[in-house]
């Protein structure tokens, strides 16, 4: 976990399947804990081929089972039919913007430090622009994109800065 605070989380992600398999990480997260889901990290990426959209968007009934028997990742049914929908989705997203990036910085405004004076458990669970993201992404078909999903997901890649004071990634 520290490792990956240290060099992972909140560092800005650019990249098509990296964000997609950040968004997919969070939304397989909802009702486990982070570390489940990090230490199956591998396991997903290989299950879900590097989370390349256009790949994933062409699963089938056959992948869909592959998956379901595949005891390294978290075999949630409604996760996986969510995680192929949702790339589907994504590559309208990347059609219509470019990339996902571009997208997502169409709807969040550049990441700006917490104030100094925040307190360990001062951070939100959620934001009006998190609120707004998770709206947008469910009105173009994606699922397992609530709002406290959404702001993890901006937390993780960059698009909201949310180190604390005292934290070596500060930027304050």
């Amino acid at each position: 976990m520290l490792g990956y605070h240290d060099d992972d989380w909140g560092t800005p992600v650019h990249g098509d399947a990296e964000l997609f398999e950040r968004l997919t990480l969070e939304a397989f997260q909802a009702g486990l804990s982070w570390s489940t889901i990090l230490n199956k990290r591998e396991a997903f990426a290989a299950a879900f081929r590097r989370f390349e959209p256009a790949v994933v968007a062409g699963f089938g009934p056959e992948d869909r089972d592959r998956l379901m028997a595949d005891a390294g990742i978290v075999r949630n049914g409604a996760k996986i039919d969510a995680t192929i929908a949702n790339a589907r989705t994504a590559l309208a997203l990347i059609a219509e913007f470019g990339s996902l990036d571009a997208y997502f910085r169409t709807v969040v405004p550049p990441a700006q430090p917490v104030p100094p004076d925040t307190l360990p458990g001062g951070l939100p669970d959620t934001t009006p622009v998190g609120d707004a993201l998770s709206k947008d992404l469910k009105r173009r078909g994606m699922r397992f994109v609530g709002p406290t999903i959404v702001y993890s997901f901006m937390q993780s890649v960059g698009l909201v800065d949310d180190h604390l004071p005292g934290c070596f990634r500060y930027r304050g």
